[in-house]
């Protein structure tokens, strides 16, 4: 599991160098978005994903890899935005922001650690065709919460299902890196 974290760390840092750049290129303009914009931003960016697997091909330029870094940073967004700190302020500085995208990285990287012990690892077995399909299963099912006003009877959460979707993102880009070498 040391390799696992390791890797983690440095997926992370690659999706928060980019997030850091598109916040000094653009503000925090996200700051805007509902949840529900958020969920269907994520949506896009997986249903291309699952495009470019079944099609073999594609006619823009960037790939899966991309998607899944924008998947990540998406879900980040939106977790910070489902904390609800200061709502009311759409302009943060960069400081702040680099600070709520640590602090969130982190909270998803403890629960993937904890979910990583009790599968063991599981997710090296798998196809990163699977991490898209469960990406868009917990897109569907975090439509249905928000279709339900955000309440469950059973079922975790936007923000569980949120962390998971980080997490399956972040598992595709360690696989993509894998294949690389």
């Amino acid at each position: 599991m040391q390799q696992t974290s390791v890797q983690f760390d440095k997926v992370i840092s690659q999706c928060k160098e980019i997030f850091l750049k598109k916040t000094a290129d653009y503000g925090t303009s996200w700051r805007i978005f509902r949840t529900s914009s958020i969920t269907d931003q994520l949506f896009i960016k997986a249903s291309r994903i699952r495009g470019i697997e079944e099609k073999g091909t594609h006619l823009i330029e960037e790939g899966i890899e991309p998607e899944f870094i924008g998947i990540v940073n998406y879900g980040i967004m939106g977790l910070i935005q489902l904390e609800g700190k200061d709502i009311d302020k759409l302009e943060l500085d960069l400081v702040t922001t680099e600070s709520w995208y640590t602090a969130t990285a982190q909270s998803i990287k403890d629960l993937m650690l904890l979910k990583n012990h009790d599968y063991g690892e599981a997710w090296r077995d798998m196809r990163i065709s699977s991490f898209t399909d469960m990406i868009l299963v917990r897109l569907l099912r975090i439509k249905q919460i928000e279709n339900n006003k955000g309440t469950t009877l059973i079922s975790e959460g936007i923000d569980a299902n949120y962390m998971d979707i980080v997490n399956y993102a972040i598992f595709a880009l360690i696989k993509i890196d894998e294949q690389k070498a």
